[in-house]
């Protein structure tokens, strides 16, 4: 190869082109647009104004896992451990199909702007930003590994200093990110995923025909490739870090930024199956790699021969090994392809994970908790500073954590036990948790993870589990070198444990707060999160949601609004003047029907609309007595002057109230579904993903009073 001095020239160029290209590809992104009325520039920059179809998605989907960290990682734990070990790709790709399944639907036509949108509905602002934490936690690891990988290629390349390639890389990341939106996010994806493919299949069959390359035979393969899992307490181990893997890959805002953004919930489901097997076939190339660097004879290459390095390679290289295996087992030309697709793949996947992170600062922290009236500009800007922080936390966490695939994995461990089982609650069983039990699962999941230590961040286990293994002469003596105590291996499944018990408690606490509540053993002043008795007068109750109309949300902050599944791809209008009418007339009917038990028989004069208002209340959800049709009873004519006397109207008893509400909330929901079946029939010819809510079909906002329409409108 061409050196100049230290620098490998052939190394560099194959850097600068790729970087070129994926930085061109993201700026000419920056440049499109929704074309969409009423989506705003945080839409836009957040969710690429919700306009993402199925061929970019799929492969800005496959792109959420398959990245720098995925790649290098996985050839790394095939080289040290073996293909069991191997359990990422396997258990992030069953996480998108699980999140597909489960979650893609539901977010999407909830029309939410990121993951913790439906927690800070169900638990307010604050208990979401405290929420916030595991998740940037999760972003910040997640980018600080795919920072680590893309320093090792470059170290490997360029021969630079590996400190010096990770904060260059990250300082690369950062812009790319300051200049694109999830636009430029998406479309280098696309280029991102065909270079990674093609680059890395160009390189293993030159890489396999080296001859340091030793003849892999089918006893190699079991004992050398496969590995094992060591059986007994091992096997719980095992499945532990299976399990955080597959469910701890689900709550991401870096995947449901994707979901999000997709045109429809349909294509967000579909694009979640196919992104799946595409995280198994993306995992060929560098499982091969890593079986291929198992088999090679490292004196016999220019890694020992020209550079004199230790043999065998020692841990902190392992990191490196699919870089080293394009460098020193490939020619130049061919690992022209391979080095440079990998270093463009790395970046391109940094700037989604600290976009997702700066985004979910911006709008679920910064401006539902501290800057409620924050405008959109003042908004982007924070958003804009907050990359530089995120950035700077994950170079941070690349320079300080020795191992790629462990730091990969230490990504989903407060994500699976403090995050999952409350998203999970909050999608699915929002009726059976409140802030109380939201804050205890919160503080229990993080104290039993905490007990059992993380060997990575240099954190000691304070509770010895069941099946725990004492320290190796080898860990005792590196302890020592470094002045610590020695750490030892956690067998048991306390991850598991953790995540199982801040579920139980999420729930059990919830329920038994609402009791204490409700049976007065807790007064209504003690009710300090205002979320079960205590609950603001001003504040607007919407407990049944239906899924794809406007979201009402009644925690400790101002009402929000989400866009439902269409309303921003487009709208429909439908001749509904008639049926809609036909709605109010049958609420009338049902009003006079039912006036016996709405009114109390006190009064011997006809009702007014003014007493009925004055009974009611000035509540906005309540009928409007413009469109209620009373019946007169007029005085009979023959009573004697004197005879009858003409009394007061009292308000009604609160008791007579609440079950008058009540009927009319059934007269209401009566008239919804009728006009939903009119809705239906009349957009059953229309395509999949163009027939939206009621909310957006008539293009009404939920709760707003509907005007008579004497004018029809064409579909």
């Amino acid at each position: 190869m061409d050196l100049f001095g230290d620098m490998n020239l052939t190394g560099l160029a194959s850097i600068i082109m790729f970087y070129l290209l994926i930085l061109g590809v993201g700026m000419w992104a920056a440049r499109k647009k929704s074309n969409v009325e009423g989506v705003s520039e945080e839409e836009e920059t957040m969710l690429a104004g919700r306009n993402i179809g199925m061929f970019v998605g799929i492969f800005t989907m496959t792109a959420t896992w398959v990245g720098g960290g995925y790649i290098n990682g996985t050839a790394e734990i095939v080289y040290t451990d073996g293909l069991v070990w191997c359990q990422a790709p396997f258990g992030y790709a069953l996480s998108l199909m699980l999140g597909g399944i489960f979650f893609a639907n539901k977010m999407r036509t909830k029309g939410y702007v990121t993951m913790l949108d439906p927690l800070q509905d169900a638990y307010g602002s604050r208990m979401g930003g405290l929420l916030f934490l595991p998740a940037l936690c999760g972003e910040v690891f997640w980018s600080a590994g795919i920072l680590a990988a893309l320093g090792a290629t470059l170290a490997i390349i360029l021969q630079m200093d590996l400190d010096t390639a990770v904060i260059g890389s990250a300082l690369i990341a950062v812009f790319y990110t300051w200049i694109g939106g999830l636009y430029s996010v998406a479309y280098t994806d696309v280029v991102q995923l065909s270079c990674i493919f093609l680059g890395l299949w160009v390189c293993i069959p030159f890489a396999w025909t080296h001859p340091a390359v030793q003849d892999i035979e089918m006893s190699d393969w079991t004992v050398e490739w496969v590995g094992e899992i060591g059986g007994g307490w091992w096997n719980w181990h095992y499945a532990d870090y299976f399990l955080l893997l597959t469910f701890g890959g689900i709550p991401w805002q870096v995947y449901f930024q994707r979901v999000l953004s997709s045109k429809s919930a349909a294509t967000a489901e579909l694009i979640s199956y196919l992104a799946a097997f595409g995280c198994i076939i993306m995992a060929v190339p560098p499982v091969l790699i890593g079986g291929i660097a198992k088999a090679t004879r490292w004196n016999e290459t220019d890694y020992f021969l020209l550079y004199n390095k230790t043999l065998p390679i020692p841990k902190d290289d392992t990191r490196m090994i699919l870089p080293m295996v394009l460098q020193y087992l490939t020619p130049s030309f061919v690992s022209f392809f391979g080095l440079g697709a990998v270093s463009a793949a790395v970046m391109s996947s940094a700037d989604s994970s600290v976009l997702s992170a700066s985004s979910m600062f911006a709008r679920n922290v910064y401006k539902l908790i501290f800057r409620q009236g924050a405008s959109e500009t003042e908004i982007m800007w924070v958003m804009r500073v907050s990359i530089f922080a995120v950035g700077g936390m994950a170079t941070y966490m690349a320079l300080t954590i020795p191992t790629i695939y462990g730091l990969w994995a230490l990504c989903s461990d407060l994500v699976y036990v403090i995050l999952f089982p409350q998203l999970l609650m909050v999608v699915h069983f929002t009726e059976h948790c409140n802030t109380y039990g939201s804050l205890f699962a919160y503080c229990l999941g993080l104290v039993i993870r905490v007990s059992g230590g993380e060997k990575l961040m240099g954190l000691p286990p304070l509770v010895h589990f069941p099946g725990f293994a004492e320290p190796t002469p080898e860990e005792i003596e590196e302890a020592e070198d470094e002045g610590r105590r020695p750490f030892g291996t956690q067998l048991f499944p306390f991850r598991t444990m953790a995540m199982i018990l801040s579920m139980i408690s999420l729930v059990s606490i919830s329920k038994l707060m609402v009791w204490l509540f409700k049976t007065n053993k807790l007064q209504k002043h003690h009710d300090i999160f205002k979320c079960i008795v205590n609950i603001p007068e001003d504040e607007t109750q919407v407990t049944e949601q239906e899924e794809g109309e406007t979201i009402g949300m009644t925690t400790n902050t101002d009402v929000k609004t989400y866009k439902s599944v269409e309303e921003v791809n487009g709208r429909v209008s439908i001749n509904n003047g008639a049926e809609l009418r036909k709605r109010k007339e049958s609420l009338g009917k049902q009003v006079v029907g039912r006036q016996d038990s709405f009114i109390r028989p006190l009064e011997e004069r006809p009702l007014t609309k003014e007493d009925l208002r004055r009974s009611f209340g000035s509540k906005q959800n309540s009928v409007d007595p413009e469109n209620v049709t009373l019946e007169e009873k007029p005085v009979p004519t023959q009573a004697k002057p004197g005879s009858v006397k003409m009394r007061k109207v009292q308000p009604l008893r609160k008791g007579d109230r609440k079950e008058s509400l009540k009927q009319i909330k059934q007269g209401i929901k009566e008239g919804v579904k009728e006009a939903k079946e009119v809705v239906k029939d009349l957009t059953e010819h229309l395509p999949d993903g163009h027939r939206g809510s009621i909310a957006s079909v008539t293009e009404r906002p939920r709760y707003k009073l509907l005007d008579k329409q004497t004018k029809q409108t064409e579909l």
